[in-house]
């Protein structure tokens, strides 16, 4: 049942809504990840092993807020702001001027034990005890 024309003409109109042709996201996806090694050979050079761990770690938990620090790091030695390998302590600094400068998010979680009946005092009385 599968006409090879239906289906080759199913595969461009996928292409042309996923935005161009195979090879135009081929050529982006390589140029982005060149720009990833990039940066991380200039972090490389320019942080210090501890410093490095702290900034995978922030990876991990915000990841937004270690591209802006990554960005801010890469920036200042750009303009020779930093002479040396930046150090834990330095790096850590460099975190708490960033976050006096961010707004503070308000989220908080709330978990309702009533709603969830995971704490029931009336269980005692259902075995006649």
């Amino acid at each position: 049942m599968d006409d090879p024309e239906l289906e080759a003409i199913r595969q461009q109109r996928m292409q042309q809504m996923q935005g161009g042709n195979p090879d135009q996201q081929k050529a982006m996806q390589e140029q982005r990840q060149a720009q990833e090694e990039m940066k991380n050979a200039m972090l490389v050079q320019l942080l210090d092993q501890d410093a490095r761990a702290r900034l995978n770690t922030l990876k991990l938990s915000k990841p937004e807020k270690a591209q802006m620090v990554e960005g801010m790091i890469i920036r200042m030695a750009q303009t020779r702001q930093i002479g040396d390998k930046l150090d834990d302590a330095t790096l850590v600094k460099l975190l708490e001027n960033l976050n006096q400068q961010m707004p503070r998010s308000n989220s908080t979680v709330k978990f309702d034990r009533r709603r969830a009946a995971l704490d029931s005092d009336d269980d005692d009385d259902d075995y006649g005890i």
